[in-house]
């Protein structure tokens, strides 16, 4: 295969991000938020519904067994399928489930519509992931996962102001605020699986807007990246399940996932108690103006992650080192949680929220560079299937684990410190990971590829 020796690798990077990047990142605001919306409705919804703690948090959580169970088979299937039409079913599917929550009636039906939601996501995160590695080779990809990634904190950014307003329509057509925050947010994804027919490309060479000569430049450059990281030699399911590196990075997803949506689901439960501890201590009832106060404060820890993982991206490939990014993320978070336990003002649980949220959402760059660089083909979309699936057990685990213990203690200390150490384990199990990555040299770039 011929190679043209003039293109600008970094100037072709540039033009991918920004016809890429932006559009996936919106499709990720959309997952993002129909899954934790739930949080921003809690205050509502339990005063609604009649739903305890652990009823909210093991609801909240069930979510995630869904997606869990079904992860692997969906990743499997758009490689199989290919993205465009694997992720417009996606969207679809969870778009009219995410509608239907606004449906829900007491605990019954709060489970099985978050559990159906989860089923119906199933694949999108790790086929999202796994189709980057179309684009990007490793050491390009923290950037690039980092850009992407910030659509979660971005996502309660956006859901807190847009959560907030449609709570105010309380009482709307005989709706409750919260069941039109579920209509409301749920038909945009909808609207978005439905552009991916049109708007997604496949792979580099369906894209009208890159040259063939780019074409070509990018496919060598790609296949000089999987054989220096190994994933030219691992592309069978088999090999995912083998590759000690899978189940290190699994364990510690599984711990991340524990802290991530324990932000995301009970940080808004936990400043309802700050704000308004009369109607906290009446399990956390409230009227339609607390909630929108709420959810107005926990934007703030988001905005601070959105902008520390790219900061963080950016870091880790400019270094070619993930390891240590990766634990130091940990620690920080394990240090947030530790001091939320023990936070007794909105300034100081806000600012311990934002010392978690930046652990959480930061590693998350370098983190998912490491499987795609040293599994290819079928072996990567198993692997990093199987990655979000054992990290979807902590993700169920955090959030329930939290409202089991909120039931028992009355206060959220003990749960918010589980999740402290939790982080703490994580931090220590990275340094089972390897260590910095090893570059193409400038005579190795200069080969020109197999044909």
């Amino acid at each position: 295969m011929a190679v043209a020796t003039e293109i600008d690798g970094q100037a072709l990077y540039r033009k991918i991000s920004w016809r890429l990047i932006p559009y996936i990142f919106v499709l990720y605001i959309l997952a993002y938020l129909d899954r934790v919306n739930v949080g921003f409705a809690a205050v509502e919804m339990r005063r609604d519904l009649a739903l305890s703690a652990t009823v909210y948090g093991t609801g909240a959580g069930i979510f995630f067994l869904g997606q869990g169970l079904f992860d692997l088979p969906s990743n499997l299937l758009l490689g199989k399928v290919g993205p465009r039409l694997w992720i417009a079913r996606i969207m679809i599917s969870w778009g009219i489930i995410a509608t239907c929550m606004s449906l829900a009636k007491g605990p019954h039906s709060f489970y099985l519509l978050r559990f159906l939601l989860g089923v119906s996501e199933a694949g999108f995160f790790p086929g999202m992931i796994l189709y980057l590695t179309y684009w990007f080779p490793s050491g390009e990809r923290a950037r690039a996962v980092a850009k992407f990634m910030t659509a979660t904190s971005i996502a309660g950014v956006v859901g807190g102001p847009l959560s907030s307003f449609l709570l105010k329509l309380e009482g709307r057509a005989g709706m409750h605020g919260w069941q039109w925050l579920f209509l409301c947010e749920g038909l945009p994804t909808i609207l978005g699986g439905i552009s991916v027919l049109f708007l997604l490309k496949d792979h580099p060479d369906d894209a009208e807007w890159l040259t063939d000569p780019e074409k070509r430049w990018l496919d060598a450059e790609l296949e000089r990246d999987r054989k220096a990281g190994g994933a030219e030699d691992k592309h069978n399911l088999a090999d995912a399940f083998k590759l000690p590196m899978v189940w290190i990075l699994a364990g510690i997803f599984f711990l991340d996932q524990l802290g991530t949506y324990t932000v995301g689901f009970w940080m808004p439960l936990v400043l309802n108690g700050i704000l308004h501890p009369a109607a906290a201590a009446a399990r956390d009832l409230a009227g339609s103006a607390a909630a929108s106060q709420v959810a107005r404060y926990a934007t703030i820890p988001y905005i601070a992650a959105a902008i520390f993982t790219v900061l963080v991206g950016w870091s880790s490939d400019r270094m070619r080192e993930r390891r240590g990014h990766i634990a130091l993320c940990f620690a920080l978070s394990a240090v947030g949680f530790g001091w939320a336990a023990f936070a007794h003002t909105v300034a100081m649980v806000l600012l311990a929220f934002v010392l978690a949220a930046i652990g959480y959402w930061s590693l998350m760059g370098p983190f998912w560079a490491l499987p795609t660089r040293v599994l290819g083909g079928q072996a990567a979309a198993g692997g990093v299937a199987i990655i979000t699936m054992i990290g979807s057990l902590g993700s169920f685990i955090g959030p329930t684990l939290t409202g089991r213990l909120r039931d028992a203690t009355h206060t959220f200390t003990a749960g918010l410190l589980a999740v402290s150490g939790s982080a703490l384990l994580a931090m220590l199990l990275c340094f089972a990971l390897p260590g910095r990555e090893r570059t193409v040299t400038t005579e190795e770039k200069k080969r020109p590829a197999k044909a």
